[in-house]
């Protein structure tokens, strides 16, 4: 929970589009998540593909665009090539590369599901939709497919369709975190803070959770005025001094949203004594 994504938390649309960006993202767990800071819904799922032998984007472009012109049907190698370009910032390049190998090899529902996430990720959410709807079907359902949709359809501002997408997931993967985060994340979009707390709080007890849950939870803890508590959860992955001036940004960030709304109110006139 950096200070950037606070800066997100000044009035229901910036938490919206805060909050977006982790849904995205959370969808990943542990895969190469695309978030830039927390409370978002990150890359919406982990390809089946076999992962690039590194981390590092650069050594993975060098290793995944020869095989890639070679045979740009190849599926592996197009999601493998698209991730490594994801990772240098050329998310535009990466779309183009997954919609000529989906083309291709149409038949491909790892491809089809990952250029649905491409598609989200550079803010085409309708067609990702589209894309995403044909990488899985009603007899075979794909939890992280299902996940993906609900991130979507929560960027779109459809939380309870986003729900409901979730909810089907968890039928299928039982309290899986990546799930229960976006879960978690669209109660808050939806102003239900209560829910988005216990939701994360369930997302937060798996084993091996990705930090930024934590953080997400501190920030819906927060939202609820709990001050203390959310520096507390936060500082189990964050420094002292961070986790403290975060929690500061968004007190300051909280009292000024609540001095615009009661400036708001409108005045009313004086009573007068009846004659």
């Amino acid at each position: 929970m950096t200070s950037q994504a606070y800066s997100h938390i000044g009035s229901t649309r910036r938490l919206a589009s805060a909050v977006a960006v982790i849904i995205i993202a959370a969808g990943a767990a542990g895969c190469g998540t695309l978030m830039p800071a927390p409370m978002t819904t990150g890359s919406v799922a982990a390809p089946a593909a076999p992962p690039a032998a590194t981390s590092d984007p650069r050594e993975a472009l060098a290793t995944w665009e020869p095989r890639h012109r070679a045979n740009p049907g190849d599926a592996v190698a197009a999601i493998n090539y698209a991730q490594a370009l994801r990772g240098i910032g050329q998310r535009a390049q990466a779309v183009a590369v997954l919609e000529r190998a989906s083309i291709q090899t149409p038949s491909s529902m790892e491809l089809l599901g990952a250029y649905g996430r491409a598609l989200a990720d550079i803010g085409n959410h309708e067609q990702a939709l589209e894309v995403l709807n044909r990488a899985h079907t009603p007899d075979r359902p794909d939890w992280r497919i299902l996940n993906a949709q609900g991130a979507v359809l929560d960027q779109l501002g459809r939380h309870q369709d986003a729900q409901r997408y979730y909810a089907t997931a968890l039928r299928i993967a039982p309290e899986e975190p990546s799930v229960l985060s976006n879960l978690g994340l669209s109660y808050a979009l939806s102003k239900n803070l209560p829910e988005a707390e216990a939701t994360l709080k369930r997302a937060a007890a798996g084993r091996n959770v990705d930090p930024r849950v934590r953080q997400n939870l501190a920030l819906v803890v927060g939202l609820q005025g709990r001050f203390s508590e959310a520096e507390t959860i936060a500082r189990a992955d964050l420094p002292p001094d961070q986790a403290a001036a975060n929690v500061a940004y968004l007190r300051q960030m909280l009292s000024q949203q609540n001095a615009l709304r009661v400036g708001a109110q409108p005045k009313r006139s004086p009573s007068r004594p009846e004659s």
